[in-house]
């Protein structure tokens, strides 16, 4: 009999979804706009809880699209992008006619390397072409190095959108991540902490600049008894249903963070002592990661020749899922031509680090099946 298959991260239901999403149906309130949009948007940024405003849409990317929009991006500009994401983050800047500059990671966060992006920004600068605007990811749910990162920005004037999808309930210093830059990002994809089933959203520092990310989301309809349209719009808007469904797991986020807390904290245990394998931690107390996938990094050569690959595939013939950490941008054949700053260090994490199952659903016969493979 084939043994259950456990998932990387699986969507996790709280209870009362359907609650919300009934009432939706009940009020016929089916459309992208609704009570259950205004409620998740407001769920959202008390839980922020930093003066921010958010716009609920059809996804991240959507998002990460809208705020480079926001910032003033147009073709033929330069946009900084880290290189170990997911293509999310790359592909707007494509969608806008721009140019991606890719940057290198640090070794402590798996983000975005200050020493990296001060170079891209030195070299764009002296070549004429300043950048519009830097996206810095909190990979995995580690937070980037907040302060380093802004300071730089900060001192060269480029904003900072701030690609926040994987970290919901994340913290640096205190502070909520998805609050730092000039515009935030949130995902609600199914594989996310919480989801929507499909979603995201854009934070924004002011009300004007939400009410303009809502304007352009919903065809940047103008206000006219007609059909006028002034600036080309999106269809970005989420839905009265989704959000219902957001609504519901914004209930038990706190929850999903700590139970996402635990695996990790399951694995830093099962592998413990083993020499060539490390967890992915936070570097010190400052950085505060919901630990939305738990990931590690195996020396083969201090591991009697193990490799990530064999213990993916170990996993995979006991129908467990995980997954090989994200590709760099720059490796990728349809982003392989820009430009790239910085050294080999995302390169040698994505060739020897795996994601392991994080989801906040998995059981305690979960956690015994990993443990056997594993060990």
């Amino acid at each position: 009999m084939n043994k259950p298959k456990i998932w990387l991260s699986s969507p996790h239901m709280g209870g009362n979804e359907q609650k919300f999403v009934n009432e939706a149906f009940d009020a016929n309130w089916v459309a992208p706009l609704g009570p259950n949009v205004t409620g998740f948007e407001t769920d959202l940024e008390k839980y922020l809880n930093n003066n921010v405003f958010v716009g609920a849409l059809s996804s991240g990317t959507a998002a990460i699209h809208l705020g480079l929009v926001l910032l003033g991006v147009q073709p033929g500009d330069e946009v900084i992008c880290q290189s170990m994401t997911f293509s999310a983050s790359a592909n707007p800047i494509a969608y806008l006619g721009a140019t991606p500059i890719f940057v290198d990671s640090e070794s402590q966060t798996w983000n975005i390397c200050p020493n990296a992006l001060e170079e891209a920004i030195k070299d764009r600068m002296s070549k004429g072409k300043k950048p519009k605007a830097i996206i810095a990811v909190h990979l995995y749910g580690m937070p980037f190095q907040v302060d380093s990162i802004l300071e730089i920005a900060h001192r060269y004037d480029i904003p900072v959108l701030e690609d926040s999808a994987e970290a919901l309930g994340s913290t640096y210093k205190g502070k909520k991540c998805g609050t730092f830059g000039a515009v935030g990002v949130l995902s609600f994809n199914g594989n996310k902490i919480i989801t929507t089933s499909g979603g995201g959203a854009l934070v924004a520092k002011t009300k004007e600049l939400k009410e303009k990310a809502v304007f352009l989301a919903t065809q940047a309809r103008d206000a006219a008894p007609h059909y006028q349209h002034s600036e080309i719009g999106y269809n970005y808007r989420l839905s009265n249903i989704c959000a219902g469904i957001g609504r519901g797991q914004m209930e038990v986020l706190d929850e999903h963070v700590k139970l996402r807390r635990k695996m990790h904290d399951f694995y830093v245990h099962e592998l413990k002592g083993i020499v060539g394998v490390s967890v992915f931690e936070e570097p010190n107390s400052d950085f505060y990661s919901n630990h939305w996938l738990s990931a590690i990094v195996i020396d083969s050569e201090k591991c009697h020749g193990k490799t990530r690959e064999d213990l993916r595939l170990a996993f995979d013939a006991e129908n467990i899922e995980s997954r090989p950490l994200w590709k760099p941008m720059h490796l990728q054949p349809v982003f392989q031509k820009y430009p790239y700053f910085g050294g080999n260090i995302c390169e040698k994490l994505f060739e020897n680090g795996l994601c392991l199952p994080s989801g906040s659903n998995l059981t305690d016969e979960d956690r015994s099946r990993i443990s056997t493979v594993l060990k």
